[in-house]
């Protein structure tokens, strides 16, 4: 499957500029079609209001996050415009604990979502909830794009965090079109358990699987050196100059990682390539 119908979520003025720069580098390598949703974001909590100010404030922080929207769309609009990629823009108003719904109905219908990293300094509290929303409501694989670094629609080198899970086997499914493109693929599997049913040829089925598809991969089996297995993959990326990383997403609850962390939102707070997740 080729990816033909792209989308991003744009909430932030000051990230519009590169993840565009992404987006657009994506739709025109894969003749694709871009789709944006410029969201301005209202971020009151009603419920704690004073009595009697509630319809007051609400109203002026809707106003607010119009005026947001409005803006974000005619700063992606310009960028857009001087693309030649084809394109279409939407516009709306979500408040913050509501933004899931309005991610996913653009979501669903989209082959591959493109985001900036949701955690790190300066980050808005909706960045986290459009990502997620687009890979567990939306069901669609979710590019993040780091903040520096020129984009890669095609990258050469793709490395694949793979822990037998079903949330990496999807990412690996969802990513095919980019590693079938790719001139090397590295399988990277870490501590594999010793009483596994792979324990003898850990990652060799899915290397015969990509083979099967036209992937040559190979197969890196890594000691846990680093406290998180984050940082492992981190540094083996480097090591091995890769261009991308796929992995699964959330393997653990939102909730777990939230509070306990986990390599899903470690990765999202470091990474300095792009991060191809499915969940």
């Amino acid at each position: 499957m080729a990816y033909k119908s792209l989308f991003s979520v744009l909430t932030d003025p000051k990230l519009i500029e590169n993840t565009l720069a992404h987006a657009i580098a994506m739709a025109d390598s894969v003749d694709a079609h871009l789709d944006v949703l410029c969201l301005g974001v209202d971020r009151s909590q009603t419920g704690y209001y004073y009595a009697g100010a509630n319809a007051m404030v609400l109203q002026e922080t809707i106003d607010r996050a119009q005026e947001d929207a409005k803006s974000i769309e005619e700063q992606a609009r310009d960028i857009l415009g001087r693309s030649s990629i084809r394109w279409g823009s939407d516009t709306g108003v979500a408040q913050l604990a509501d933004i899931g719904r309005h991610v996913a109905a653009h979501a669903r219908f989209s082959d591959l979502v493109i985001q900036p990293l949701p955690y790190g300094e300066d980050r808005g509290a909706e960045l986290e909830p459009v990502v997620e929303s687009a890979m567990f409501e939306g069901q669609t694989p979710v590019l993040v794009v780091p903040d520096e670094g020129e984009p890669k629609p095609a990258p050469k080198t793709v490395m694949i965090g793979w822990n037998e899970s079903a949330e990496a086997l999807n990412a690996v499914r969802a990513a095919l079109p980019v590693l079938e493109a790719a001139e090397a693929v590295h399988v990277v599997v870490i501590d594999p358990p010793t009483h596994g049913p792979n324990r003898s040829d850990p990652g060799g089925l899915l290397s015969q699987y990509l083979s099967r598809h036209g992937v040559r991969a190979e197969v890196d089996v890594l000691s846990k050196t680093l406290p998180r297995v984050s940082d492992v993959l981190m540094r083996h990326a480097t090591d091995i100059d890769a261009d991308m990383i796929v992995m699964g997403a959330y393997g653990h609850s939102r909730f777990r990682e939230a509070i306990l962390g986990g390599a899903t939102r470690y990765m999202l707070e470091q990474a300095k390539l792009p991060v191809f997740m499915a969940h």
